[in-house]
């Protein structure tokens, strides 16, 4: 289910008349858990595990990190388990083939015979996004920036909340969380601007994204049968298509989440007006950007001491965040350019020339 489908309507139009309906807040939690595990279920039941899984990991988790008398060491290996076992659901079912796959092509080389495996593995939806939610919690609270939630139900909904679940914003705990604790009044809820931003986002989505994609496939398909002034023109419809796909997914993402009584993060910025590469990166995809900045980037050293150290914590944190767009070597080169361009900018501005504008 989708949101630019009709039955998503539908579904919506039940989530919302009942939610508003009900007279107390946990009543509204309970529904709106069930209705968002309803959502993800409408694409495959059987990985609802998953999301149960990382919850109940990260609640127990949460409440050990929480205990006043554990020592650092014990608090470290607590973090360590969340850590591990978000990484390892997201590995195994994202990451399984194509570790498989490049450790074949390298035997391959080095002269050694190896059967391909057989095994095929069904990519979850949204499990990137909810995978990096639940683990962000847990290491809010190991970093005592929140407390543990002593109610399952409250973090339960905070990872299968069903606007965000599949393709963001990524929502921080610390921010949605506190959000649930006292009941949402209509009064307070501005419709007219959330039906507008839904209007928006339905628009880019549905009748700008959804009509160019066919023409980029089929030039990305076989690029050599097309002359040059064709490959501009498909470059330049894919900047397009992709900005209003996920652009427009989250627009209806916030105002989904808004008509319900409840704030998300603005995930983009007008990307395409930045002025340089990093401009580019506090603009797109806002709600990853910074949790690789927080999550990796400032724990691997940030821009703390020398410029080697500082440039390599940069281009680890981008490669790692092009792997996290996909499972291909093309994502991982993607990201390392994207670092690379980002390095160079913060050579050139040390140097005291300015890329701003250009």
């Amino acid at each position: 289910m989708i949101f630019t489908e009709f039955r998503f309507l539908a579904f919506f139009a039940v989530v919302l008349a009942v939610h508003w309906a009900l007279p107390r807040n946990r009543p509204r939690k309970v529904w709106l858990l069930l209705a968002s595990y309803a959502f993800y279920a409408a694409w495959d039941w059987r990985f609802l595990s998953l999301i149960l899984g990382s919850t109940v990991l990260d609640y127990f988790v949460g409440r050990r990190l929480d205990g006043a008398a554990l020592s650092e060491g014990a608090r470290k290996r607590w973090v360590s388990l969340s850590v591990i076992g978000n990484l390892g659901i997201l590995s195994a079912f994202k990451y399984f083939h194509f570790f498989a796959d490049s450790a074949l092509a390298l035997l391959e080389a080095l002269g050694f015979h190896a059967d391909p495996l057989t095994i095929r593995i069904i990519l979850p939806v949204g499990i990137s996004f909810y995978t990096f939610q639940t683990m962000s919690y847990s290491l809010d609270v190991y970093r005592r920036k929140m407390r543990a939630t002593h109610d399952i139900l409250d973090l339960a909904l905070f990872v299968g909340f069903f606007p965000q679940l599949v393709a963001g914003p990524i929502v921080r705990a610390r921010e949605f969380i506190p959000q649930l604790a006292r009941r949402r009044a209509r009064s307070d809820v501005r419709f007219r601007p959330y039906l507008l931003l839904f209007l928006a986002g339905f628009f880019k989505k549905a009748c700008v994204s959804d009509n160019i994609v066919g023409v980029v496939d089929r030039y990305f398909a076989d690029p050599a049968s097309y002359d040059a002034l064709s490959t501009w023109i498909a470059v330049l419809l894919y900047t397009i298509q992709i900005y209003c796909d996920f652009s427009g997914y989250s627009d209806i993402a916030i105002a989904t989440a808004g008509f319900l009584g409840y704030t998300l993060c603005e995930n983009f910025a007008f990307p395409y007006f930045s002025g340089s590469i990093q401009d580019l990166w506090r603009r797109w995809h806002i709600s990853l950007s910074s949790w690789l900045r927080d999550y990796l980037y400032i724990p691997l050293g940030g821009s703390r001491g020398g410029k080697l150290f500082r440039y390599r914590n940069l281009m680890l944190t981008m490669l790692l965040g092009g792997l996290w767009h996909g499972a291909a070597w093309t994502f991982v080169i993607w990201g390392a350019i994207h670092g690379a361009l980002l390095v160079g900018q913060r050579a050139m501005s040390g140097a005291g020339i300015s890329l701003e504008g250009i």
